[in-house]
């Protein structure tokens, strides 16, 4: 029990640092989300708003906050365990509803892809993940990103659950997917229409 605690806090608290916000100050000296379309405080904006290298460590920690968490539970448990479920979507959690910015945080998308990396060396979620993105950015594309995002989710969410065994894993992408669609359904973002062409 406290060994579960442990890591769904450990996961949260990794998920709660913004490193956008960091590395932007750091670096460009200022708050890297003013003035973006989506106020979001995750890489797309410290790529746009604070340079390569923002925009670089800003993904390389977030993939890095989701990855140990889920990487280092691992070391101690199985993939049996059905605390995994909890602990693959703590990280999320803590990026979208952030303890230290007064739970007003980013959309969770470099997070998620570290938690399921965090798997290695069972990657099959993590690849539907990013195969779901590129069908919908290259082959059907669906655009603007607002509904890129929740079609690859919803995609990844329902191959995870039809194709991988493992009950945690498939739990634990529900939860990531149900994570990032709460947050996307109640952002500020202005929402365009959805248009969606072949090639």
């Amino acid at each position: 029990m406290i060994r579960t605690l442990f890591y769904l806090l450990a996961g949260y608290l990794s998920g709660s640092v913004l490193y956008a916000q960091i590395w932007g100050r750091l670096i460009s000296g200022k708050d890297i989300t003013e003035g973006t379309r989506d106020n979001n405080p995750g890489a797309a904006n410290a790529f746009m708003e604070g340079g390569f290298l923002c925009g670089m460590l800003t993904l390389i920690c977030d993939l890095a906050k989701g990855f140990f968490p889920v990487w280092l539970f691992l070391r101690q448990a199985d993939y049996a365990d059905f605390i995994l479920a909890l602990v693959l979507a703590a990280p999320v959690f803590g990026h979208i509803f952030p303890l230290f910015h007064h739970f007003q945080g980013g959309k969770g998308i470099a997070v998620s892809f570290g938690c399921l990396l965090g798997l290695y060396p069972f990657l099959a979620p993590a690849l539907l993940l990013a195969s779901c993105f590129i069908l919908f950015s290259t082959v059907l594309v669906i655009s603007p990103h607002y509904y890129r995002t929740l079609a690859s989710y919803a995609s990844a969410a329902l191959l995870v659950f039809l194709t991988i065994k493992i009950t945690a894993v498939r739990f634990g992408m529900i939860l990531i997917s149900g994570t990032i669609f709460s947050k996307l359904m109640t952002c500020d973002e202005k929402k365009e229409h959805c248009k969606v062409k072949l090639l």
